[in-house]
């Protein structure tokens, strides 16, 4: 069968960040399918290149968190346009799109209308109520086209795919439950593991992704700056970039953090040096309800490496951690809830192996790579047959 990827931010395990598409991808590849990606990239000119037992077509489109919420848009439609003319020119049986942004639904529409392709639909965040209640999208004609266009999207979908079960419910309460599945963000358990060599002296908690307004990454620092005040011997590693990075390291300065390092933006081997050299993971979003039902890759890696997971948000995630007995969470405007609860970490070796050996478990029993891509590629051929 001939696939055809949409994702406008296509990422390999060597650039890092969410690389879900590129798991997915080359476990459609190994099935025996050939699959096309259509992505974006900040070069100056279309690329494309052979990755493993599939193709990636780069299109000429720049982006980065930093940029303001009118060139974010601009960028999208810009995708849109060029996406849907190389689209126009590659045969394909099934498109497989991938949010966000939800335009992306657009292209699959207009593919789905002008080419008679059917289309699978990802979800990944639950556009547009997400940028709605982050105030990206404030214009009430602007809300109601966008919620329009979601819908229209989700009717159309050959079937959903919903990262989170906070992103499945709303979702099958429009379209109905046959339509849609939960599938999860990976573990990748294959090439990361815990590292049995690792004294947490100091303890030291990772954070990887981005640094965004949706991160919030100021409740770490308080976090950060209530430890170095109470002379507790933990370190901090955030690795990421983003629009709030200038003034998180302003924020830092200003605390005068001493136990605070920014890494910067590293790619999947490096964060995987960092795992090994880290105790913990922390999870970080904004209090928006939305934020909640996120499925964070960087959660999952953690569970992969058999870090206590830390959380500063509620739904699913907590949930997981809390009855599997891997993690905690804590209050993220209440510092001191953060101290309260690693304490018995930091005193307890055994009762620290404990909860990262629950980690593993998860990720491996729940959360394997290899289980959810198999899972992925059963369902795209059975909606073939």
């Amino acid at each position: 069968m001939k696939i055809l990827y949409l994702h406008q931010y296509f990422k390999t395990p060597e650039e890092g960040g969410a690389i879900r598409s590129y798991h997915i991808a080359s476990a459609l590849a190994k099935a025996g399918h050939q699959v096309e990606v259509i992505s974006a990239h900040n070069e100056a000119n279309s690329i494309t290149k052979k990755m493993e037992g599939f193709t990636v077509h780069y299109l000429p489109v720049p982006y980065d968190n930093s940029l303001s919420p009118l060139r974010r848009k601009l960028a999208f439609i810009n995708f849109l346009w060029k996406a849907y003319k190389k689209a126009s020119s590659i045969p394909a049986d099934l498109c497989y799109a991938t949010s966000t942004p939800l335009t992306i639904g657009l292209l699959a529409l207009l593919l789905k209308k002008r080419r008679g392709l059917p289309f699978i639909f990802e979800v990944r965040d639950l556009w547009p109520e997400a940028p709605i209640q982050l105030g990206y999208i404030k214009g009430e004609r602007m809300k109601k086209w966008l919620r329009k266009l979601e819908l229209k999207t989700y009717e159309a979908a050959e079937h959903i795919i919903a990262l989170s079960v906070g992103m499945a419910g709303p979702i099958k309460k429009m379209v109905g439950e046959k339509k849609v599945s939960m599938v999860p963000n990976m573990s990748d358990c294959d090439y990361f593991s815990p590292n049995p060599e690792r004294k947490p002296q100091p303890f030291t908690v990772a954070y990887t992704g981005t640094l965004g307004k949706a991160n919030r990454l100021e409740y770490l620092l308080n976090v950060a700056n209530l430890c170095q005040a109470q002379g507790l011997d933990i370190q901090f590693k955030i690795c990421g970039s983003g629009a709030e990075e200038t003034d998180l390291k302003k924020q830092a300065k200003t605390f005068g953090l001493t136990n605070t390092d920014f890494l910067g933006s590293l790619n999947k081997e490096e964060i995987k040096k960092v795992m090994d050299e880290s105790d913990a993971v922390y999870i970080s979003f904004d209090q928006f309800p939305i934020l909640q039902t996120n499925s964070p890759n960087k959660f999952f890696d953690g569970l992969a490496a058999g870090k206590l997971m830390i959380l500063n948000v509620q739904g699913w995630l907590r949930m997981l951690v809390e009855q599997n007995r891997c993690g905690f969470y804590h209050h993220p405007r209440r510092p001191e809830s953060f101290i309260q609860k690693i304490t018995q970490f930091l005193n307890d070796a055994e009762h620290l192996k404990t909860y990262q050996q629950n980690a593993r478990r998860l990720g491996e029993e729940s959360f394997s790579k290899t289980k959810l891509t198999a899972q992925i590629v059963n369902l795209v051929e059975g909606l073939t047959k």
